[in-house]
C-alpha cells in the first residue's frame, strides 16, 4: 500500500550525498511513497581542517539527525562509514535499512596516469584517511601522504591543478557522482582494507514512526545488514572514533557463514594488527565482538590511543 503521506529525507548537499538519496528516494518510489530532499550542509562539510577538531565523521552526521529527532525530516540518508562506533546513535532513532552493498575498494586518481607503486620518489598523495595514510606508508614509503579535505569533486580539483600527483577515493562514490573514467587503479582489499561501512548507505527514521520504518523496511538487504553488523561490532568492541586507523570487512562465506577480518594500524603504518575468522550468519555481532577482542588482546588499544578524538 502505497504511503499516505510524503516522506521528506535528510541528507548532506555534496553531489554525491545527494544522489545517494535520490537513490533511495527513487527506491521509495517504486514502492508508491512519495518523497522530498531535505539537503542540509552539515559542520563536516564546511570545516576543512582536521576533522578530529569537530569530533571526527561524526560531524557529518549530527544536523542530519538532528532534523530527524526535530520532525523537520523523516528519514536521514547517510555513508555507514561515517557514522561513529564509540557512541551509540541518539535514543529515538534507529537504523531502518542498509542498502545493498556497492564496491567497497579504493581507487588512485593520479595526473600522470601511473599507478603508486610507479609514481617517482616524493610524489605527492592527497587523503586525510588515517586508515588510507597508515596502508600508503606500509607498502609506498617512498611517497609524500599529505591531508586533503573535500568532497570527491573538491579532491579532483585540486588534483588537477596541480597541488598533488595522486590522490585515494573510494570506487563506489566515484562511481555515484560518475566519474569512475578518472580511476586510475583500483586497489584490491590485501592492498587496502576497506573502513568499517565501506560501500554501504544506511537509512535512520525515529523509532516510533511505525509507517516509515514498515515502508522503509523495504528496502532492506539482509546480507548487508548482516556484514554491517559484525563489523560494527568490532568497531565498537575496539571503541574506535572515527579518526582511528581501524579498518574491516565482513562478506558472506559458504555454509551460512560470515569472515570477518580487522586490522589496526599505528598512524605512521610502523605496526599493524590482523585478525581473522568465521561465524555463523545468525550471530554476526558475536563475531564482530570476538574479533575485536582478539585484536585488543593483541595491544590494539595503544594504537588506536595515538590518535586524538
Amino acid at each position: 500500500m502505497p504511503s499516505s503521506r510524503r516522506i521528506r529525507i535528510s541528507t548532506r548537499s555534496s553531489p554525491m550525498a545527494v544522489h545517494q538519496a535520490e537513490q533511495v528516494a527513487a527506491g521509495l518510489g517504486r514502492l508508491g511513497a512519495a518523497t522530498e530532499l531535505i539537503k542540509l550542509t552539515t559542520a563536516g562539510d564546511r570545516w576543512m581542517g582536521d576533522l578530529a577538531a569537530l569530533g571526527g565523521k561524526g560531524a557529518f552526521v549530527k544536523e542530519i539527525d538532528g532534523a530527524l529527532l526535530a520532525g523537520e525530516a523523516d528519514l536521514a540518508v547517510h555513508c555507514l562509514k561515517d557514522i561513529p562506533g564509540d557512541v551509540p546513535i541518539p535514543p529515538g532513532l534507529t537504523f531502518a535499512a542498509y542498502m545493498a552493498r556497492e564496491d567497497v575498494r579504493d581507487a588512485v586518481i593520479s595526473r600522470s596516469g601511473a599507478a603508486l607503486s610507479d609514481l617517482p620518489v616524493g610524489a605527492t598523495v592527497g587523503t586525510s584517511s588515517v586508515r588510507r595514510t597508515a596502508q600508503l606508508r606500509i607498502r609506498h614509503p617512498h611517497l609524500d601522504i599529505q591531508p586533503l579535505r573535500g568532497n570527491v569533486n573538491t579532491r579532483l580539483a585540486r588534483l588537477d591543478e596541480g597541488h598533488f600527483d595522486a590522490i585515494v577515493a573510494a570506487v563506489s562514490g566515484l562511481r555515484r557522482v560518475g566519474l569512475q573514467h578518472r580511476i586510475t587503479e583500483t586497489l584490491t582489499i590485501e592492498h587496502m582494507c576497506p573502513p568499517i561501512g565501506a560501500g554501504i548507505i544506511v537509512l535512520q527514521c525515529r523509532e516510533d514512526d511505525d509507517e516509515v520504518r514498515r515502508l522503509t523496511a523495504q528496502l532492506d538487504d539482509p546480507g548487508t545488514r548482516r556484514q554491517a553488523t559484525a563489523e560494527r561490532a568490532m568497531l565498537h568492541a575496539l571503541q574506535g572514533h572515527c579518526n582511528s586507523p581501524i579498518a574491516g570487512l565482513a562478506t558472506d562465506a559458504p555454509g551460512s557463514r560470515i569472515m570477518l577480518r580487522g586490522s589496526v594500524f599505528s598512524p605512521d603504518g610502523s605496526r599493524w594488527l590482523d585478525a581473522q575468522d568465521w561465524g555463523v550468519d545468525d550471530d554476526p555481532e558475536a563475531l564482530g565482538f570476538f574479533i575485536g577482542s582478539n585484536l585488543l588482546r593483541q595491544g590494539a588499544r595503544r594504537l588506536i590511543d595515538e590518535i586524538p578524538h
